[in-house]
Order: C-alpha cells, then sequence, then structure tokens
C-alpha cells in the first residue's frame, strides 16, 4: 500500500508542477488573460506547485516515518497547512471578485483595481502564514509527547508524522471550524447569489435603447460555472481528511484505516493538479493560450503566432463600456 502511496504522488506532484506552471506561463504571455480574476488564479496555482514541488516530497518523506527534531518535523507540517489556507483564500478572493463583476459590471474596473488585487493576494497570504504558522507558537503536541515519553530523551526526536506533531484541538476546532468550513460556507452563499442575479439579469426583456446584456451575463455565466467547479473539486478534495480529524478528536477509541489516511491524503494533494485541467476544458482563453504554448515552446510550430491582445478602447457609454468588459473576460 506504501509503495503504491508513493507512486501515486510521484504523479501528482509531477502533474502539478507542468500543469500549474503552465497557468502562470499562459498569463504571464497572455495580456488578455491578466485581469483580477486571473490574478487569484495564479496566487491558487502558485501554491499548488509548492504543494507539487515542496509539499508532496515532504509528505513521502513522512510517511517513511523517519526519526527529526520535533520543530523540523513541525514546520514541514505547517507548511501544508499555509499553502492549503491559500488556496482556500485564494478561491474566497475569486468568489468575491465574480459577485462585484457580476454586481456592479459598470464600475468594476474602478473599484477592482490591479493595486487593490495585488493587495487583496499579499493579505491571503499574510493570514494564511499567520493561521498556518499558528502550531509553531505553541498550539502542537510537544507537552503532551513529553509527558508519555514518546520524545527522545535530550534531542526532542520524534517519529515524524503530522499527526504526532500537530495539536486535533488545532486542526478541528481552529482551522477547520475556523478557517476551511466559515470560508467553503460563505463561497457557497456567494455563488448561489451569482448565479440567481445571472439568471434574473438572462430573463430580462430588452429594449431598442440598450445594449443586449446577455451577452455578457451568458459569458458571466459560463466563467461563474467553472470557477464553482474549481470550489466543488477542492471541497470533496479536503473535507475527507477533515472528516477523519474530527473522528480522531471525538471518539479516540475509533480504529483507522491506514489506507483510508492515505487516500484522504491524495485528494488533497490530487487537488492541486487538476485545477490546470478544469481551466484547459473550461475556459477557452486558457484553452487558447495552452495550444499556443504547447505549438509554440514544445513543437517549435507557428512561431509569428501571437497570442490574442486585450482591447484598449476607453471613454466610451455605459453600454459600451458593459461590452468591453466583456470581451476582456470569459
Amino acid at each position: 500500500v506504501k509503495v503504491l502511496y508513493m507512486l501515486m504522488e510521484g504523479v501528482i506532484a509531477l502533474s502539478s508542477v507542468v500543469g500549474n506552471v503552465m497557468v502562470v506561463w499562459a498569463v504571464r504571455i497572455n495580456r488578455s488573460l491578466r485581469d483580477t480574476t486571473f490574478c487569484f488564479i495564479v496566487s491558487l496555482a502558485l501554491a499548488d506547485i509548492a504543494v507539487g514541488a515542496l509539499v508532496i516530497p515532504l509528505a513521502i518523506t513522512i510517511s517513511i516515518g523517519f526519526q527529526t527534531h520535533f520543530y523540523s518535523c513541525l514546520l514541514a507540517a505547517c507548511t501544508v497547512l499555509v499553502l492549503t489556507q491559500s488556496s482556500i483564500l485564494a478561491l474566497l478572493a475569486i468568489a468575491i471578485d465574480r459577485y462585484l463583476r457580476v454586481k456592479i459590471p459598470m464600475s468594476y474596473k474602478r473599484v477592482v483595481t490591479p493595486r487593490r488585487a495585488g493587495l487583496a493576494v499579499f493579505f491571503c497570504w499574510l493570514v494564511s502564514i499567520v493561521v498556518g504558522l499558528m502550531p509553531m507558537m505553541g498550539w502542537n503536541n510537544l507537552q503532551n509527547l513529553r509527558n508519555n515519553g514518546s520524545l527522545v530523551p535530550n534531542d526532542s526526536l520524534v517519529t515524524c508524522k503530522f499527526e504526532t506533531v500537530i495539536s486535533m484541538d488545532y486542526m478541528v476546532y481552529f482551522n477547520f471550524f475556523g478557517w476551511v468550513l466559515p470560508p467553503l460556507l460563505l463561497m457557497l452563499a456567494i455563488y448561489v447569489e451569482i448565479f440567481y442575479m445571472i439568471h434574473k439579469q438572462l430573463n430580462k426583456k430588452v429594449t431598442a435603447s440598450h445594449t443586449d446584456p446577455r451577452r455578457y451575463f451568458g459569458k458571466e455565466l459560463k466563467l461563474a460555472k467553472s470557477l464553482a467547479l474549481v470550489l466543488f473539486l477542492f471541497a470533496i478534495s479536503w473535507l475527507p481528511l477533515h472528516i477523519l480529524n474530527c473522528i480522531t478528536l471525538f471518539c479516540p477509541t475509533c480504529e483507522e484505516q491506514d489506507y483510508l489516511i492515505y487516500i484522504a491524503i491524495i485528494l488533497t494533494h490530487g487537488n492541486s493538479a487538476v485545477n490546470p485541467v478544469v481551466y484547459a476544458f473550461r475556459i477557452k482563453k486558457f484553452r487558447t493560450a495552452f495550444r499556443k504554448i504547447w505549438k509554440l515552446y514544445f513543437l517549435c510550430q507557428d512561431p509569428a503566432a501571437r497570442l490574442p491582445q486585450r482591447g484598449s478602447q476607453r471613454g466610451r457609454s455605459n453600454d459600451t463600456r458593459l461590452r468591453q468588459v466583456d470581451d476582456d473576460d470569459v
């Protein structure tokens, strides 16, 4: 079982790094992808790259059960927590961004500026670091290990496992109930409201004096569905592991099967590899950019081709501005 787990982790790590590097690369070379939503998507992709390049190798090493210093093992575990929290907050930022795009389409670009989007990304990572590193500040199992004699005397050596160093009180009460479940429920409410507003706009009758809003909101609906799918996949990937943590805390006598823990861990890591697949199949701009990258840089074909560029029209009426926002999107 452990060998199969390590092989699957290796495949997921490679897929996660390659796929998410492609996402960042696509945004870097394609100006039409450089709006605020894709800024948050890049933040999410960077966290997923770190999962593939750093967290999964650490998880494979930890699964071997080697002995190391308590705080070395704790730092490795906290790295996972920081990256998980950054993914959750990036998804929340994306949901809020899409809500504002549907709620205030005319003034969206004035309200959600690149500078404010950058500050939001910085704030998300700052909060993630504080939340994820909380066990390093004392909320950990060090005292419990000392009390039951599990630590090697003098050297503070411990058999490195996540549940050995991380307190389940922290994982359930603070992390899950405080920083995972509430954002997921808030995102669910936001997407329900987005779909409701779009549905209401699509059912409006068009008068002769106004531009048909259905084209704009139709594209918003497509992108909202794609991003809601990313949220859904994140939830089903991470909830099983948190449910197992709850069982560990609330039912100490319940016996956990190793294969269930391995499946839950693979699901969490696998989520980092699926987002680029969702973007490729669901978002046309990414699909086009991925094809261009593949042809230009891997097959060395069509060197003169250029990726679509963003329009630069300014100073139009509200109807024209609506069309411009529309054209800049999906």
